[in-house]
């Protein structure tokens, strides 16, 4: 559980050097879509970009539950954001694959693949967003 509330509490304070100690050297992440976000990125600096990049678009994470298996872990989460006439309402899990006490993978299930799609777009500049 301390695994999975590091990474969250890493995520929300932009604490990406705590977050990268919390990774394996190869550590993937999945998101679906076609979204400027979307796809599998790789390494501990990679996942802190998107990371990163989340939290540019103004995502704010709340964790509902952490639920365990026997190699893992999953973050239910309900991410929220508005830009604009744009808003962001998306229940997620975040599934994360353990190889020993770190995140080796982590895969990203989605509710509304097509409101990722339609919010994290290139060449935004809204409200103080400057989005490449």
């Amino acid at each position: 559980m301390q695994l999975g509330l590091s990474f969250l509490a890493a995520w929300k304070n932009r604490s990406w050097a705590l977050m990268k100690t919390l990774l394996s050297d190869d550590v993937t992440w999945s998101l679906p879509g076609e979204s400027l976000l979307s796809g599998e990125v790789q390494g501990p600096d990679a996942i802190t970009r998107r990371a990163g990049q989340l939290k540019d678009f103004g995502v704010q994470v709340e964790l509902r539950h952490i639920l365990f298996s026997r190699d893992g872990l999953a973050l239910a989460l309900h991410n929220t954001a508005k830009r604009g006439q744009l808003v962001l309402d998306e229940h997620v899990l975040i599934v994360c694959d353990l190889a020993g006490h770190k995140i080796s993978r982590l895969t990203t299930y989605l509710d509304d693949i097509a409101g990722i799609e339609a919010f994290f777009v290139a060449g935004i500049i809204d409200q103080g967003f400057v989005h490449i």
